[in-house]
């Protein structure tokens, strides 16, 4: 049947619930680019504004997930993947999936790219010399047997519906979306073959979901979403207000991974990934005990299987293990310019979304859809909130390749932080886990 898409975008606008087959005409009409991408980025901003009931965002996840091919394993495959709503420094991926590996899980990932603010796990692992994630569904599989996990991106095959529709919400302001947000994780986890799914929910300044009743909300969501279609979900709600571990940016954020699995323990780093590590292992059934599940991480990073599993993944996907070695090997930028402080004082408040768009200008992040990344550009900021800080103290680094840019993306970057005359409490990094959603 022939809808009006002028039609369909005021019915949304105006709040009214949008049938199964009428988001499937303007999904396949835009895919078949019958509809302009005016019209969609329209439709994506009545939805922003006009929400989605529960029904209508399970049709719009099925009718991604029918926009491509789907991917199955077999359940003794133990398979399980995590999710990321997005952070300022979020690398947790590159460190996660190699040590559940290492731990006997599979995990099938389908990454995404840079959203807004925050970096993708993609642009990250893009930054490693000669890598590549654009595969095909034989790659994956092959990927998948001789490392535990791959991680690629989303091919024609693959969920095509999402894949162009998320880089529209990139440029047109409707990144957090709720009804988009769902519909875009849950069809990939699905149509990727992943059994059970944990999603790590950031919720602050550096997130796209502010507030914990709107990151509830979120969470609910997903987790009645995956339920409808045959998916377990856990949830672990954590605290986004601080840049995660001590560098941002996409070669930094390997080079910090790397690290991590070489036996570094970042703090926040090594207390996130080993919460979504026990809670991934425990949900694909490779231990029901969470403090053995809590050991079994230890091992995998104090003997060095989890490296050789990012070795291995590298590898085999093309890029230079040998980065797992020497971290020098990732792109550098030439200039290295300070951060500092003036006055002395307690870490009150980070803007971390502001500190993510001031990187964006030295081009760690995109503007627009075919911007030019610069993969050794960003910063370290190894200050949480809660710090003390002392008038004239190098509190940071702006690393870029640009010199006024960067000392203008420097500026930004302290401009984003506020220092307290009174001492500041730390925030707790794990807010909760929810698995049992009712």
């Amino acid at each position: 049947m022939e809808y009006n898409p002028v039609e369909l975008i005021i019915k949304k606008r105006d709040g009214e619930e949008l049938t199964k087959e009428e988001i499937r005409f303007f999904i396949g009409k835009y895919l078949n680019n019958e509809i302009p991408e005016y019209q969609m980025s329209a439709m994506l901003m009545a939805i922003f504004f006009g929400e989605m009931n529960p029904k209508e965002i399970q049709a719009l996840t099925e009718i991604y997930i029918e926009s491509g091919a789907r991917i199955s394993f077999d359940k003794s495959a133990k398979t399980v993947d995590k999710h990321s709503t997005g952070g300022v420094g979020d690398k947790i991926t590159i460190p996660l999936a190699p040590i559940v590996a290492a731990c006997g899980a599979k995990i099938p990932m389908i990454s995404g790219r840079g959203l807004g603010h925050t970096g993708g796990t993609l642009d990250k692992l893009e930054s490693i010399p000669g890598l590549r994630t654009n595969y095909n569904e034989e790659d994956f599989r092959k990927f998948i047997n001789l490392a535990g996990f791959s991680i690629i991106s989303q091919s024609d095959e693959l969920v095509p519906a999402d894949r162009r529709i998320y880089a529209l919400r990139d440029v047109t302001g409707t990144v957090e979306s709720l009804p988009l947000i769902t519909a875009s994780i849950m069809s990939k986890k699905i149509a990727e073959g992943a059994q059970n799914l944990v999603i790590d929910l950031k919720v602050g300044s550096g997130a796209f979901i502010k507030t914990m009743d709107k990151a509830e909300r979120l969470g609910r969501l997903l987790a009645k979403t995956g339920e409808s279609l045959g998916q377990k979900v856990t949830v672990v709600f954590s605290d986004m207000n601080s840049p995660l571990g001590h560098y941002i940016g996409n070669a930094l954020e390997v080079k910090e991974s790397i690290e991590y699995l070489q036996g570094k323990r970042i703090p926040d780093i090594h207390n996130l990934t080993k919460t979504l590590a026990i809670e991934m292992l425990i949900l694909s059934g490779i231990t029901s005990d969470k403090e053995k599940a809590g050991e079994m991480v230890e091992k995998v990073i104090d003997d060095g299987s989890a490296l050789e599993c990012l070795r291995r993944f590298i590898k085999n996907q093309n890029g230079n293990p040998e980065v797992c070695d020497d971290v020098n090997l990732l792109p550098r930028a030439k200039f290295e310019i300070p951060i500092i402080a003036d006055k002395s004082g307690w870490i009150s408040g980070i803007n971390s979304q502001q500190i993510g768009f001031s990187l964006i200008e030295i081009g760690a992040g995109r503007k627009t859809l075919d911007s030019q990344l610069d993969y050794s550009s960003g910063a370290y900021f190894p200050k949480k909130i809660g710090d003390k800080v002392a008038e004239g103290e190098e509190i940071g680094i702006i690393f870029c390749n640009e010199e006024t840019q960067g000392k203008q993306a420097a500026k930004k970057f302290y401009d984003s932080i506020h220092i307290s005359d009174r001492k500041v409490p730390f925030k707790q990094l794990i807010i909760k886990i929810t698995s049992n959603w009712t």
